[in-house]
């Protein structure tokens, strides 16, 4: 379990860091069609949850955990309406 929860951390940490950059890469317009939050809503969020997820490092913890939510949401929102 040592060695388990700083991969799952990293890995999470690594899902959160993807979703920012694909946030800033994205154009406002593609938040439209996708029919999801704006943009700048997006981009205070994904960062927040980043910075959370430094602070804590425990990945189990219920504030990294709605962090990992919000980064698999914009996800699952954004890139698989195919915008």
């Amino acid at each position: 379990m040592v060695f388990v929860t700083p991969v799952i951390w990293w890995l999470l940490l690594c899902t959160k860091v993807f979703a920012l950059v694909d946030c800033v890469r994205r154009k406002p317009y593609d938040f439209e069609m996708a029919g999801t939050l704006p943009k700048n809503v997006w981009l205070i969020i994904l960062p927040l949850s980043i910075f959370v997820d430094v602070v804590f490092r425990d990945p189990i913890s219920i504030l990294p955990l709605l962090g990992t939510v919000a980064a698999l949401v914009y996800l699952a929102q954004t890139r698989g309406s195919g915008y």
